[in-house]
């Protein structure tokens, strides 16, 4: 291993610090670039909308190429699935019922309580996959547990934004009073 794979964890954290402190020391700095217009056309959000029709596409291709190199593996070994898999469905519920539960008690407005469910499921699963498939291999360990968190996270995170669209109405009114 080079420098950089030995040490990957620690040039991460580096690039977390060094992002907070530059948001911290020149925040009106990345403002503008965000803001920036050349033409009358603001950059960032022009090019979100032209990429917008192909990340779904973009998403569904790489959970079908995860699933086709993994299917092999996740159908010869269910009981590692399953102790992989339940611990992540149980996390996931129980982040979203709490998240949700205690906007609900702090009185916050559910367009904020809801996206605070989903955020305190996630396990960023797409990150996990994208570490593990460059440190370890598509055919790895560690490649089949992110892509079974995939395979439970993915539906699960689905449910809660049923339950939080269903809800919306009661959520709405019991704060209300």
């Amino acid at each position: 291993m080079n420098l950089f794979e030995r040490y990957l964890t620690v040039w991460v954290f580096l690039c977390i610090v060094v992002g907070v402190l530059f948001g911290q020391l020149a925040p009106s700095f990345f403002h503008a670039l965000a803001n920036l217009e050349v033409a009358h056309v603001n950059n960032f959000n022009h090019a979100m909308e032209k990429i917008a029709p192909f990340s779904m596409s973009a998403l569904l291709l790489t959970l079908v190429l995860l699933f086709a190199l993994q299917g092999n593996a996740i159908v010869k070994q269910p009981v590692v699935i399953a102790l992989l898999a339940v611990p992540i469905l149980l996390q996931v519920l129980f982040n979203a019922s709490l998240a949700y539960g205690l906007n609900h008690r702090l009185g916050v407005a559910h367009c904020v309580a809801a996206p605070s469910a989903l955020i305190a499921a996630s396990n960023f699963f797409e990150l996990a996959v994208a570490t593990a498939i460059s440190l370890f291999g598509f055919e790895s360990g560690a490649a089949l547990a992110t892509v079974v968190g995939v395979l439970i996270e993915v539906p699960v995170m689905l449910l809660v934004v049923k339950v939080a669209n269903a809800s919306q109405g009661w959520y709405e009114r019991s704060i209300a009073q």
